[in-house]
C-alpha cells in the first residue's frame, strides 16, 4: 500500500496598510456637513467625502458660508452655492455633490437650502418700449424674493412688488439684501423698515 504524503503549506498573512490617496498641503479643512467637508488650497475650494476622496475638485466659484465663526463652502440638502460674475455683477446658482451645475447662476442673491427650500432674488427683465433711433428695446430690471426647491422651481413669491435695480457695477456695488428668513418649513420671518419682525406662514 502506497503512502500518501500530504504537505501542508503554512502561509503567514501580514496585513499591509497603504494609502490610496493622500491630499497634502491644504490651507483649511472644514467640519462635515451633509456628508462632505470643504478643503481649501491656494485660494480654491474642493469637497471630500467621509472616506477622504475628493468628490468635487478644486474650483474658484464656490460660495463660502459663515458657521461658528469660520467661513467655508457647505452642502445643504445636496446643494452648494456657486457664484459667477457677468459684467462684474455676481449671480448665484447651485451645484450637486458631483460638481454638476443643477441651478445655473441667475439670482442676485441666494441662501443655502434648508428643509428642501432656499430663498433667492429672482431677476426679471421688463421691456417697456423701443428706442427707435438706436433700434434697441428699452428695458428695466426688477427682482423678487422667491422660494425655490432643490431643482430651482419657484414655489412662492415672498415679495409681490418687484424692486427696481440697475444692472451696472457702479450702481450695484453691494449684493441686494434678502429680507426673509426661513425659521422652519413653511414658516418665514421678515424684518420691515421699522426694524420689527413679522412671522409669515405659507400654505401648501
Amino acid at each position: 500500500m502506497k503512502k500518501l504524503i500530504i504537505l501542508f503549506s503554512v502561509i503567514l498573512v501580514i496585513p499591509i496598510f497603504g494609502f490610496t490617496q493622500t491630499t497634502k498641503n491644504l490651507d483649511y479643512i472644514s467640519p462635515f456637513h451633509d456628508g462632505f467637508a470643504a478643503i481649501e488650497k491656494d485660494g480654491q475650494w474642493a469637497f471630500i467625502d467621509t472616506k477622504g476622496n475628493i468628490v468635487v475638485d478644486f474650483r474658484n466659484d464656490l460660495v463660502t458660508t459663515k458657521l461658528n465663526n469660520e467661513e467655508y463652502p457647505v452642502f445643504m440638502d445636496g446643494r452648494c452655492l456657486i457664484e459667477q460674475k457677468k459684467a462684474d455683477i455676481p449671480y448665484f446658482g447651485y451645484i450637486d455633490s458631483t460638481g454638476e451645475t443643477i441651478i445655473k447662476p441667475q439670482f442676485l442673491n441666494a441662501t443655502n437650502f434648508s428643509e428642501g427650500q432656499a430663498i433667492v432674488l429672482e431677476l426679471v427683465k421688463e421691456t417697456v418700449g423701443k428706442n427707435q433711433a438706436l433700434g434697441k428695446d428699452v428695458v428695466y430690471y426688477k427682482y423678487y424674493e422667491v422660494i425655490i426647491d432643490v431643482n430651482g422651481d419657484i414655489g412662492n413669491y415672498l415679495t409681490k412688488k418687484g424692486i427696481n435695480v440697475v444692472l451696472d457695477k457702479d450702481f450695484l456695488r453691494q449684493l441686494p439684501k434678502i429680507n426673509y428668513r426661513q425659521i422652519s418649513k413653511g414658516l418665514y420671518a421678515v424684518i420691515d423698515t421699522q426694524n420689527t419682525w413679522s412671522i409669515i406662514k405659507l400654505e401648501k
